[in-house]
């Protein structure tokens, strides 16, 4: 995957609607020293280059009765069954995540239940029947802090 070249412009940008995704366009145009439309054409630049992915709402998912968030580690008993797997999981809505990743899983999965028991259930009624050969969940008690991108300072130069 490519990285692309983002100007200081782009940077700047980007800083702002990390910070606030609803930050109207006027202002990201006078804190750039630019007209609106040239925001509206980065913005569009930016999204056509793949760097912004869209944008959309969070749900606060304990407001809606989704107390339990779970990290599960499944290991399967086939791992070439992956993308069947991946699939079926698209399919559980309250799965979130999922990765393929390194390590002692085959994937990893977030998961929000609205209990522990509901959680049972997915896990037995869902995704057991998945083929997996061992399974391990981690239930997160808070979540400290959450953030779209990592610790990046935009005003430094790209390598």
């Amino acid at each position: 995957m490519a990285i692309q070249k983002l100007d200081n412009l782009d940077k700047q940008i980007l800083r702002m609607i990390a910070e606030d995704a609803r930050v109207p366009f006027l202002e990201v145009a006078r804190a750039c020293d630019v007209s609106g439309a040239a925001i509206h054409q980065r913005i569009q630049k930016l999204t056509s280059m793949g760097v912004l992915k869209g944008s959309q709402f969070i749900i606060n998912p304990e407001k809606i009765g989704y107390e339990t968030c779970a990290y599960i580690g499944l290991n399967l008993r086939n791992p070439e069954k992956f993308d069947d797997v991946m699939v079926e999981l698209q399919k559980i809505p309250e799965v979130t995540e999922c990765h393929y990743t390194t390590g002692n899983f085959d994937m990893f999965i977030k998961i929000y239940a609205k209990n522990n028991h509901h959680l049972l259930n997915i896990i037995h009624d869902k995704l057991q029947p998945l083929g997996l050969a061992s399974s391990e969940t981690l239930i997160s008690f808070n979540t400290v802090f959450d953030r779209q991108l990592p610790i990046v300072d935009f005003t430094e130069e790209q390598d």
